[in-house]
C-alpha cells in the first residue's frame, strides 16, 4: 500500500505525519511505504498513492485524486491515524 503525507510546504507537519502512518501501518500489520508531499505536488504525487493523508484544509485544496482521502485532525495522534488507515484498508478490499 502507497500513502502519501501531505502538508502546506511538505516539510515539517508532512514528516510527522509520515512517522506516524508508519507507525500506524506496523500497528495494524498493513505493508506499506509513505511518502511526503507538499500542497502544490500532492495532486501529481497523488496518482500513484492508495491513500493521501492530510488535513481537511488541505483536502479541500487536493479537490479529486484517484487515492482515498483521508482527513488527520490530529497529526500527532496515533491511535487517530491507526483507527483511519484501518477503515482505508477495509475499504480497498
Amino acid at each position: 500500500m502507497k500513502l502519501l503525507a501531505v502538508c502546506g510546504m511538505g516539510i515539517g507537519t508532512s514528516i510527522i505525519l509520515k512517522t506516524n502512518a508508519e507507525q500506524a501501518l506496523r500497528n495494524l500489520g498493513v505493508d506499506g511505504e509513505v511518502e511526503v508531499a507538499d500542497i502544490g505536488t500532492a495532486r501529481g504525487a497523488a496518482v500513484t498513492a492508495d491513500v493521501v493523508l492530510t488535513s481537511a484544509e488541505l483536502a479541500a485544496e487536493l479537490g479529486e485524486v484517484d487515492a482515498e482521502v483521508v482527513v488527520v485532525d490530529n497529526f500527532v495522534d496515533v491511535d487517530e491515524i491507526t483507527g483511519k488507515l484501518s477503515a482505508a484498508v477495509r475499504a480497498r478490499g
